[in-house]
């Protein structure tokens, strides 16, 4: 299996190099050369099959010869071992046809450990086996950060710094992140919004002798290797509710575009996937793009899901990529037109493809807490803030009657414990793996909205 930049610069690379590169040195992000594909007949045998078996099946498509089949049947079964619910991503029904999909079952209560405990494991492999050290550099909107620490705390290969925006994470999610005391964990508090944190650490992979002087490598979700464990989930729970036979549409909460383009992928893959919903809160700008094909940055507004409180969504250069008939010279064209204008506007031909299967709607604040309130009134589930905007999209924008609708539930309640409790009066309890959370020390540096700043640090402290 081959990758190939959307920018179409770069050298074209095999899984194992697109894991330890992250971003492509041209800019761009990377993409299988051309899509692997399920049968009917594959996807029908997943049903009722344990998540390992169907994670490594989704996740083998795209490593190829790169990892041996037992290596990575191991790497995968290790990964969700630990996880605190036996079927690692399960179902549960919200009402008539309405599915959560609890992905937060992992060890730091997001989604996105079940892509990053599989990713530590692949970074342990790949680097033993090359005999190498990696300094990874992530941002973070709140969940990313504390879900790659978790992977790779301790590992002697790996040094990781975290970027977060300063004040605009929950105090569980920053908590889970600057109280790991292990010595290769390091993180930084930036004076600034997510997509500061974001465009410093796409500068630091585009400064060529930055990023060879320290082996720089990447956790977010511009990495592939990040989105192709995400992908095995959108094939479980479609399995599960009778797919391939019954078409299923899934709703998720969007930020950096990356969880729904899993469901893309799962799609091109061969699943019936009849809607994707977008699902954005008052940071809108996925929704006006997809509405409007004009994609148009604005202020960035602190809502009650913040890892959502995002303008530039990195995973949707990957998208205009595909729906540009992958046309890599015309996707940079967009990346420039968006860097020097923080605007662009998608091709009529390549909107109409988007909205034949993305859908996309707006979430106030107001309609945030009165989703919890709901919830939890008509069912005795409570959900978090960022699960209730795709509950609240999908109420709006479910499609023909008779399919399922998947609600992605991407953190547990107890991560944002003030919104559910200004919601429904009750304060959520962290599970007993994560007691003496509060207690902890911290530790975290403070730092200006300051690229030399952030790579000086960097430099001085990794190993």
């Amino acid at each position: 299996m081959r990758y190939v930049s959307t920018r179409g610069r770069a050298p074209v690379l095999d899984f194992e190099d697109v894991l330890l590169a992250g971003l492509a040195a041209d800019g761009g992000l990377y993409v299988p050369e051309r899509w692997p594909e399920f049968s009917r007949d594959e996807l029908a045998s997943f049903r009722g099959r344990d998540y390992p078996e169907v994670a490594h099946a989704v996740i083998s498509r795209f490593t190829g010869d790169a990892i041996e089949t037992a290596k990575l049947r191991s790497i995968v079964d290790a990964a969700y071992a630990g996880f605190g619910h036996a079927a690692v991503a399960p179902l549960a029904q919200l009402g008539p046809n309405h599915w959560l999909l609890e992905l937060f079952h992992g060890p730091t209560l997001a989604f996105k450990d079940i892509a990053l405990q599989v990713l530590g494991r692949l970074y342990d492999h790949v680097l033993e086996r090359h005999d190498a050290h990696v300094t990874i550099v992530g941002a973070t909107s709140g969940d990313t950060g504390s879900a790659a620490i978790e992977a790779v705390k301790g590992r002697e290969r790996v040094s990781i710094f975290i970027l977060h925006p300063a004040g605009r994470v929950s105090e569980v999610q920053r908590r889970q992140m600057t109280t790991v005391g292990a010595g290769n964990v390091h993180n930084i508090a930036i004076e600034g919004t997510f997509d500061d944190c974001q465009a410093m650490l796409k500068a630091m992979f585009n400064d060529p002798g930055f990023r060879d002087e320290l082996r720089l490598s990447g956790v977010n979700s511009i990495n592939w290797a990040r989105i192709v464990p995400q992908v095995v989930y959108y094939v479980t729970a479609a399995a599960a509710l009778g797919g391939p036979d019954v078409p299923v549409s899934f709703s998720v909460p969007s930020g950096n575009f990356g969880d729904v383009f899993a469901g893309f992928v799962a799609q091109r893959m061969g699943l019936p996937v009849e809607r994707l919903v977008v699902a954005s809160n008052e940071n809108d700008i996925l929704t006006r793009a997809l509405t409007t094909g004009d994609h148009r940055l604005t202020e960035v507004t602190p809502t009650l899901s913040p890892s959502m409180d995002i303008q530039v969504s990195s995973n949707f250069e990957r998208l205009l990529f595909e729906m540009h008939d992958r046309d890599a010279e015309y996707t940079a064209g967009l990346m420039r037109q968006l860097a020097e204008h923080r605007a662009f506007r998608i091709g009529d031909d390549a909107a109409a493809t988007v909205r034949s299967l993305f859908h996309a709607g707006r979430c106030s604040e107001s309609e945030t807490l009165e989703t919890i309130a709901a919830v939890h009134r008509d069912t005795g589930m409570v959900i978090d803030p960022h699960t209730a905007v795709g509950v609240a999209v999908a109420g709006r924008l479910r499609g023909p009657r008779g399919i399922p609708m998947v609600t992605l539930a991407t953190a547990h309640p107890a991560k944002f414990p003030d919104a559910v409790e200004r919601a429904i009066g009750i304060r959520p309890a962290l599970p007993d793996r994560l007691a003496g959370l509060y207690e902890r020390e911290e530790r975290c540096t403070m730092l200006p909205n300051d690229l030399p700043a952030v790579m000086d640090h960097i430099r001085e402290h990794a190993a």
